[in-house]
């Protein structure tokens, strides 16, 4: 790390470690033409009951529009996603994977699963039960920020 990014250095080495394990992750995925982003939007389509709405697959992704035009081109020009007209919505585009899409997802699932296995492989199960608790704590007090105290309370 080259210097603080936060006020807290607990903070601060969660995001690096996260860092760290998204290029070590990236860098496994690089070799099958794939990356932890391009993973995460095959997955959610993989996942879904039926083809989605471009706007909601940004929602569940938390992605702007934009990045998921750009994303579903390049995916579709790959022949991995097909996109279709939406049925009720003329403006609305519907995503679903195709079969080589499909198979590109479950090879592209083999290698995240390694590579998550291998980073966590020094972990003892008390460990990862230890650090599963202690991030459920941090998740659990940051979950509604609707109830943060304002700077005026």
């Amino acid at each position: 790390m080259t210097g603080p990014r936060s006020s807290d250095i607990l903070i601060d080495e969660l995001f690096e470690t996260t860092m760290r394990l998204r290029t070590y992750v990236d860098a496994r995925l690089s070799g099958h033409g794939m990356s932890v982003a391009r993973l995460r939007f095959l997955r959610t389509l993989a996942t879904s009951p039926e083809p989605l709405r471009m706007r909601d697959l940004g929602d569940i992704l938390n992605i702007a529009a934009r990045t998921v035009t750009t994303m579903a081109d390049t995916l579709e020009r790959e022949g991995l996603v097909t996109r279709l007209r939406h049925p009720e919505d003329r403006r609305a585009y519907l995503l679903t994977l195709t079969d080589l899409g499909r198979s590109r997802h479950i090879e592209a699932e083999q290698v995240d699963r390694e590579a998550l296995a291998s980073a966590t492989g020094g972990l003892a199960d008390q460990d990862r039960a230890t650090l599963r608790r202690l991030l459920g704590v941090l998740r659990a007090t940051v979950a509604d920020t609707s109830s943060a105290p304002s700077e005026k309370d």
